[in-house]
């Protein structure tokens, strides 16, 4: 039996981990699926020689937690492990300011940015969230944290410019427990729901090290908060568990089917069922889910993939500042990533203020694109960075949408120092949210640029010179930013919520137009820039859909939203007839019947069956079917034009939920083709999925005879498209939802020779009128030509 549960958490980001916690504490049955596995402190990689194997590239059947993508307008870091983006973010926890939830605002392709939901909405959730990550501001009066110069030398910045300057609260443990006296290395006291890792913790050492994983678990990561309570409430935790197809179940509810990834480099698949599914796969994983399984789920919004936005990221660098006594030393390798933040307000907040707000962060080494920025400015990498930056210009130009960077980047790196009078410093805030997600090859692919906002942008960049020459140091940009482009660490947007399904993918609570019991609870249901660091914001965000799913928080949509009956489908235009088991033919007929397998490379959202196998084969997805091919009267067969036999069986496929039954199907061997001289195979198969979804396979093999030999090839290789519903031959099948390239194998073909069955008084000389058809057609194909066949 299926394996059934309450709840299915897909990822444990800021809104999975929330999620899983406060859903098993009311005592729903909760699977929790991490595409990623767990990283107890000490187990992040230190060296960069270290970091190359820590990329996340299954292709390569690598693993590990740093994800690259590259898009059109920017690059983008996420992470894959248990804990999701809080292993490897700077630990800033801030709300959202009150006027930037702005409401109709115009937007210069057309259409607003709006958020349906209010600061008063999220105040509570904020503060429930803050009491279990118990954020502190770094504490600078401390004798043990004094000396950080870079803190002290923003403040001083900020004082010149006239800006607002805080030390803005960081998820950070400082003290052996909340409000206790500051310390570096001390054992940290655990709460009462202890700690999933079973590890002892320390506090903050001042290395620097929070955007490459806390060693010493002093940052308060989701594993170490959130996951260890939702695991004492039972929460059944499944790393290595990456999420693959989403399923509208007919009575409610989702089949979910997942990828287990082993330690060995197997893959296994798994299918779980649940009355409510939660998606927090991060933005990127929770879109690329939506994208992907759209044909199962075809009544989502049409705002699916609006909305996105880069956050307003921007990293720049203040190089070789300078006091009166010569070099400033600012220490950038010591502390936490993030101690202090600038603030520059919005034209929302009024009172004469022009331009969009944003933040200036300081930003601590060694950092993930500190060693990058290194490795680009020591001449003994210039080959490799050539390298990278050729394979990058190539991208720009096809917009390939193949956005996995980990490989290439991983090669880039390499030991380096950054001088000590610099420091990175990291900008974010209100940019244009008007980029667009869509899926082509089996990739995502967004379109955003930074043209809409690059008068937000310039105010940004003033604010970092500002500051660089205040400090007496060099303003330089991101060697991106020569095409325009800019690296973001916080994807937001693409399942927007909305009042309506016109103006976004779910609701005010999270819940999905038209698919109740669905919810996106992570940074893809923003509908524009949170502004600040917006792990906070998700998280109270998630919090706050919690309350609906667990019967409050307002009124459900539902209720106004067309029912779902997962038996309609535009494709579907009649159900086939079933065959009556054992009918045979006339009485007294002569029949035949083998079996046939064959299996392949197959993928869904792709039309083509050459790129269904590309992309299948790269996705390890597949596709196997077994039939027996079933010639009821041969006399009849033989006599018709189109040589048409049932075809019954199975048919196996991860993304269709498993195996399925094949009860009725129909199969031609070798008609004639429009060219000369060309036959063809065609099979027609209808079935339903698990969730009773009306589908039809159309295969097709194609006999001609071109240079070489060619009629294994041809014999035993099937193009094959997957249709919505049920699908005669006289019908348009219309768009196909999936496709791929399925062969027969040598063992298969000889066992599939061992099949052969026929009845009727002579079952030997039925089998041989079959044999002189087919290999009478192939002569007709293949057979070598007179001159008079050459005219």
């Amino acid at each position: 039996m299926t394996e059934h549960v309450d709840v299915v958490v897909v990822g444990t980001g800021f809104g999975g981990s929330v999620s899983a916690y406060r859903l098993a504490e009311a005592g729903k049955s909760v699977v929790v699926l991490e595409r990623g596995r767990k990283y107890p402190p000490g187990s992040f990689a230190r060296s960069p020689a270290e970091m190359r194997g820590s990329f996340w590239d299954p292709a390569r059947k690598q693993y590990g937690l740093f994800d690259v993508w590259s898009f059109r307008g920017f690059a983008s870091l996420v992470s894959a492990g248990v804990g999701g983006g809080s292993l490897i973010y700077a630990n800033v926890l801030k709300r959202k300011d009150e006027r930037w939830f702005v409401h109709e605002e115009p937007l210069p392709g057309g259409g607003y940015e709006t958020w349906p939901i209010t600061r008063a909405d999220l105040e509570p959730h904020y503060d429930a969230v803050e009491r279990m990550l118990t954020p502190a501001p770094y504490p600078l009066d401390h004798p043990d944290f004094s000396d950080m110069p870079r803190t002290k030398a923003m403040r001083e910045a900020a004082t010149a410019l006239g800006l607002e300057f805080e030390r803005p609260p960081l998820a950070v443990r400082f003290a052996a427990r909340p409000g206790g006296e500051p310390g570096t290395g001390l054992p940290i006291e655990e709460e009462w729901y202890g700690n999933l890792h079973g590890e002892q913790r320390r506090t903050c050492r001042l290395c620097g090290e929070c955007n490459i994983g806390c060693n010493d678990g002093a940052k308060n990561s989701l594993d170490h908060t959130y996951l260890s309570a939702a695991n004492a409430y039972k929460a059944d935790i499944r790393e290595r568990s990456e999420v693959r197809v989403i399923r509208p179940l007919a009575g409610g509810g989702y089949e979910v089917g997942y990828r287990r990834h082993q330690e060995d480099g197997r893959t296994t698949a798994a299918t779980i069922r649940c009355d409510k599914l939660v998606l927090a796969a991060g933005t990127f994983g929770t879109l690329h889910l939506l994208l992907r399984n759209r044909p199962r789920l075809p009544r989502l919004s049409k705002a699916l993939g609006t909305r996105f936005t880069g956050n307003g990221d921007l990293l720049t660098f203040l190089l070789k500042a300078k006091d009166r006594d010569g070099m400033r030393d600012l220490e950038a390798n010591r502390g936490p990533v993030i101690t202090s933040a600038i603030r520059v307000p919005d034209a929302v907040e009024g009172e004469g203020i022009v331009g969009r707000g944003h933040y200036i962060q300081d930003a601590g080494y060694p950092s993930f694109v500190s060693w990058l920025v290194e490795a680009a400015n020591a001449p003994s990498q210039l080959t490799r960075i050539f390298g990278f930056a050729a394979k990058r210009l190539l991208n720009a130009v096809d917009r390939s949408p193949s956005a996995s960077l980990s490989h290439d980047l991983a090669g880039l790196l390499d030991d380096g120092v950054f001088t000590e009078s610099s420091v990175p410093l990291l900008g974010m805030g209100r940019d244009v949210p008007d980029g667009v997600v869509r899926m082509r090859d089996g990739w995502l692919d967004i379109d955003w640029t930074t043209e809409s906002s690059l008068e937000y942008f310039g105010g940004v960049r003033a604010t970092m010179r500002g500051i660089s020459e205040v400090l007496g140091g060099e303003y330089h940009d991101n060697p991106m930013w020569l095409t325009k482009r800019i690296i973001s660490v916080h994807p937001l947007g693409g399942a927007p919520m909305g009042r309506h399904p016109g103006e976004g993918l779910c609701d005010p609570h999270g819940e999905v137009f038209g698919y109740p019991g669905l919810y996106v609870a992570d940074g893809a249901a923003m509908p524009g820039p949170v502004g600040p660091n917006p792990s906070l914001t998700i998280a109270a965000w998630a919090d706050r859909l919690c309350d609906r799913l667990l019967g409050g928080g307002g009124p459900a949509h539902g209720s106004t939203v067309e029912p779902i009956d997962p038996h309609r489908s535009e494709g579907a235009v009649r159900v086939p007839e079933e065959e009556p088991a054992g009918r045979g033919g006339p009485a007294g007929s002569a029949g035949l019947s083998f079996t046939e397998e064959m299996s392949g490379s197959f993928a869904l959202g792709e039309s083509e069956p050459r790129q269904g196998e590309l992309v299948g084969r790269r996705d390890e997805r597949g596709l196997t079917f077994r039939l027996t091919i079933s010639i009821e009267d041969i006399d009849r067969f033989l006599d018709d034009p189109s040589h048409t036999a049932t075809a019954t069986g199975w048919l196996h496929c991860d993304d269709l939920g498993g195996r399925v039954s094949v009860p009725h199907g129909r199969f031609h061997l070798l008609v004639p083709g429009s060219a000369t001289d060309t036959r063809h195979m065609y099979y027609r198969l209808f079935f339903d999925d698990l969730a009773g979804n009306p589908l039809t396979l159309t295969g097709r093999k194609d006999l001609h005879d071109d240079p070489g030999l060619d009629l294994w090839s041809d014999t035993t290789t099937l193009q094959a498209w997957l249709h919505a519903g049920h699908v005669y031959e006289d019908e348009d099948p219309g768009q196909a939802i999936g496709a791929g390239v399925l062969h027969i194998s040598w063992r298969d073909f000889l066992r599939q020779l061992g099949t052969i069955r026929a009845t009727g008084p002579d079952p030997l000389s039925t089998i041989e009128r079959f044999g002189r058809l087919f290999l009478g057609r192939l002569w007709e194909v293949y057979g070598p030509r007179g001159p008079e066949d050459e005219e």
